[in-house]
């Protein structure tokens, strides 16, 4: 039988290669690619599908919204300048802002130490019939603390006295902690999506420049962003071990090459619609007593109008 939309079921293919299998040990340098080798289609063709697209994602989520079941939660990690805050800025911006909740995790205040560290994620959790989007997320407490284990300290945690209390059991043990937390989200009705943008150390530095060389964009660069890239290394190391052991069946990781933004949103915006097509959502239905009572309103309604108009 012949494949009704023969380039629709390719990108299918396409997005399942860049999906992190479940116990799967990955290397970021060979297992994915950075950028886009343009073969499947062109930028202005990805344009074109994702603006149809994002229509389609709109009506989508007014169905999400009205069946009020499920919650949508969009994870977005990355080294700086991938492009998180584009993503969001453009993939999202067909969405209804009212159903979707946006939050952006920075260095934990005083209160927050004084919880567990999932409990300020927790708390931004998205309700039922929302979407939410981490801009950073959870994942930051194995990536970050991981390149900088002396972070760890500030959560005053029962026997990590000293960084040579936090080894390798001490990060398996936070995997396992964010599993059980996700596999619970999972199990309630939450749909989870989790975005790494793999973006190239040679494009981060390009795209570093272009902030400092454009007066515009100088609001953007940070110097600590410049100090954590000398830790490159350290970090594709966390990343790959984070990825390896985070990525499930409920909630699984995409790497999206990330060096060209146009297609890093085309695989976004993808990933979303085509896991909504499977929650296979539809508008509630009312029953036939709702129907009648409905009718006579609809009949009230036009006799008001058939009164004002002989009036």
């Amino acid at each position: 039988m012949k494949e009704k939309n023969p380039k629709r079921s390719a990108f299918v293919r396409y997005l399942e290669t860049l999906r992190v299998k479940e116990g799967k040990k990955i290397s970021l340098e060979k297992d994915f690619e950075t950028d886009y080798d343009h073969k499947m289609v062109t930028k202005a063709e990805g344009e074109k599908i994702l603006a149809e697209g994002m229509n389609n994602l709109a009506i989508m989520q007014d169905k999400l919204y009205a069946h009020d079941q499920y919650s949508v939660l969009i994870v977005l990690q990355a080294m700086d300048a991938a492009g998180k805050d584009g993503i969001i800025k453009h993939v999202i911006s067909g969405l209804n802002p009212t159903g979707v909740k946006v939050s952006s995790f920075k260095t934990p205040t005083k209160e927050e130490l004084d919880h567990d560290y999932l409990w300020r994620h927790a708390k931004a959790l998205p309700a039922r019939g929302e979407i939410g989007i981490f801009n950073r997320s959870h994942y930051e407490n194995v990536l970050v603390t991981r390149v900088h284990p002396e972070y760890i300290l500030n959560e005053n945690l029962p026997d990590v006295d000293t960084i040579k209390d936090i080894d390798k059991d001490f990060w398996h043990s936070r995997y396992k902690q964010i599993n059980r937390f996700e596999k619970n989200l999972a199990e309630n009705g939450t749909i989870i999506l989790k975005i790494f943008l793999h973006v190239s150390k040679e494009e981060q530095k390009k795209r570093f420049l272009e902030r400092i060389d454009n007066t515009d964009k100088n609001w953007k660069f940070s110097i600590a962003d410049a100090q954590e890239r000398k830790h490159w290394d350290a970090y594709m190391k966390a990343y790959e071990e984070m990825l390896s052991a985070t990525s499930t069946d409920y909630a699984p990781w995409y790497v999206l090459p990330a060096d060209d933004k146009w297609f890093t949103r085309l695989c976004l915006g993808a990933i979303i619609y085509f896991e909504f097509e499977k929650l296979g959502l539809e508008y509630p239905t009312v029953s036939a007593e709702q129907k009648e009572k409905l009718q006579l309103v609809k009949k009230e309604l036009l006799g008001e109008l058939t009164s004002k108009k002989k009036k």
